[in-house]
């Protein structure tokens, strides 16, 4: 599966793409925006651009400069100059889980494989710049899935009850979606199962919809207005809302600078974690059916904004702030399904990989092997049903 380096497409252009280069393209996406919107995560938009003279326009250091070593509260986490974080390492260890079940996974592959992976391999971790386990990097809301199966023995489909309610499973959840291609439907259902071993309500309905929004970016003939009415029709609760409020409005805009500070207000509502990304509310990341994740929106959004051109969409959602490495990584994957890795700029794809010691095709080619072999068996399992229940509504029945 060879990867393109030409220059990025323009926007709205229609591309004809096989399934292996929609893989690539979402997986690859998906880790550039990682890295890209990993040294402003937590910021404002304002403080974005007065640290960095602007708009960040591609790669950059750390917000702190060589001062990362210890400054609070980014260290010790080496954020910038290309380095994925976790959103990425936990992207590609859903991608080893697949690779070993080698079919569709539910709550129980997470207890069976993913926690394992998570503790008990060391790997390289670009944002520590040493070998180290992966559960030594992931956020307290991931390390609960290893608390709850590990540790607490709880049952697979309910450990995420309790969790934090955050973007936490939606982040990595794209390779659902892309065993899935084309199907959305079964890339939701398929997500939610996975997902309760780590989240519940509106973080689990985020993995979801996020899942169903890459199978729709797969679809032949998919556009950024198609995945949306895709993610709007499975959608629920405070996560359907907030989806219509952020793409309504972004639907006003062709320019991500336009559409920052609407798009926030678009989604506050919404949003239980409050105006202060580093200082949530009293309420925040608690279960609720009126509230949403607020980065899979404003991903929607800036899907919109962008017209699905890779570099705008993920640089408005680098440049929007707060949690824009995961922003940035699920509207990255989205807009490189749509238009394949040559949407993507191979500086920056050179550059990420690079500076993480990561092989960011390796994981696409493998999802691309384990698709196939799940499609040819999900067929059979079609075939026999139809074969099945014309037996039972055939004649005289």
């Amino acid at each position: 599966m060879a990867h393109k380096t030409s220059e990025p497409l323009a926007a709205g252009t229609t591309t004809t793409l096989t399934l292996d280069e929609r893989i690539t393209g979402a997986l690859v996406g998906a880790a550039v925006g990682d890295a890209l919107g990993g040294p402003v995560e937590g910021w404002t938009p304002e403080q974005i651009a007065e640290r960095h003279g602007g708009r960040v326009t591609g790669v950059v250091g750390p917000w702190y400069g060589d001062d990362w070593r210890t400054a609070r509260p980014i260290a010790p986490y080496h954020k910038g100059d290309g380095h994925v974080t976790d959103d990425t390492l936990m992207t590609h260890a859903l991608v080893r889980v697949y690779e070993k079940v080698r079919g569709h996974l539910d709550a129980y592959a997470v207890a069976d494989h993913l926690v394992p992976d998570l503790m008990s391999r060391p790997r390289w971790i670009p944002e520590l710049e040493a070998e180290a386990l992966p559960l030594q990097r992931i956020f307290l809301a991931e390390k609960w899935i290893v608390t709850r199966l590990h540790y607490g023995h709880a049952d697979p489909r309910e450990a995420g009850s309790g969790n934090i309610v955050n973007c936490g499973a939606a982040m990595y959840m794209a390779p659902v979606g892309l065993v899935n291609a084309a199907h959305p439907e079964a890339a939701y259902a398929e997500a939610l199962d996975v997902a309760g071993a780590h989240q519940s309500s509106y973080g689990r309905e985020a993995a979801g919809v996020l899942a169903a929004a890459v199978a729709a970016a797969c679809a032949p003939e998919a556009s950024p207005a198609s995945v949306v009415e895709t993610a709007l029709a499975l959608a629920k609760d405070g996560t359907r809302s907030a989806i219509e409020s952020a793409c309504e409005v972004a639907s006003r805009y062709t320019d991500f600078e336009s559409a920052l500070v609407p798009l926030r207000a678009a989604v506050a509502p919404f949003d239980t974690v409050g105006p202060h990304y580093r200082d949530p509310s009293l309420g925040a990341r608690r279960p609720s059916r009126l509230h949403s994740v607020e980065e899979l929106p404003v991903a929607l959004g800036m899907l919109l904004v962008g017209d699905g051109d890779y570099r705008h969409t993920v640089l408005g959602s680098v440049n929007y702030g707060r949690d824009c490495d995961s922003i940035a990584t699920m509207s990255g994957a989205l807009a490189g399904a749509l238009h394949g890795e040559q949407a993507i700029p191979a500086t920056w794809v050179k550059t990420v990989a690079e500076a993480s010691r990561l092989d960011l095709h390796a994981p696409a080619r493998a999802l691309a092997e384990v698709a196939r072999e799940v499609f040819v068996r999900d067929t059979k399992r079609r075939r026999a049903h139809e074969a099945a229940f014309a037996a039972l509504t055939g004649p005289g029945r």
